[in-house]
């Protein structure tokens, strides 16, 4: 997740704020206790997340990420959505750790299938293209 995450929007045509896409695990303390929720939109002014309890609208809540704690208030509630307003804007910082990879910069790579893209042996072609055969698919040939 990064910056691409972020996606302008305009609510109304009153204003444009840019959201980034998540799904994270996040808190909302509510008048009537914790709530577990998962965040799915975040911006500097507010956020989108799900609950199974929704507080009421116009109820004031704290949003709990991480290290982010922020006081806002129940803007909408709609099919286990709510939708928050933070009191004040937080930093773009604050938004961005929440994006951040949490592979700590690892690669990707050790995580694909062992042997894709590599050359495969005659043995190991056949056993695919018969295969393919059972399931419709054919493979390229191999100067291809």
């Amino acid at each position: 997740m990064g910056a691409d995450n972020f996606v302008t929007t305009e609510i109304g045509g009153k204003r444009a704020a840019k959201r980034a896409r998540v799904l994270l695990a996040a808190k909302l303390q509510t008048p009537f206790g914790e709530v577990d929720a998962r965040l799915r939109d975040l911006s500097r002014k507010g956020a989108l997340v799900e609950c199974a309890k929704q507080p009421p609208v116009g109820s004031e809540v704290v949003f709990l990420r991480g290290s982010t704690v922020v006081p806002a208030r129940v803007a909408w509630t709609a099919a286990g959505r709510v939708g928050l307003e933070f009191l004040y804007m937080i930093d773009e910082q604050e938004v961005l750790v929440q994006l951040k990879k949490q592979s700590g910069g690892q690669s990707f790579e050790r995580f694909r299938r062992p042997g894709l893209n590599e050359d495969l042996s005659d043995k190991e072609r056949k056993l695919a293209e018969a295969w393919g055969v059972t399931v419709g698919i054919t493979l390229p040939e191999s100067g291809v």
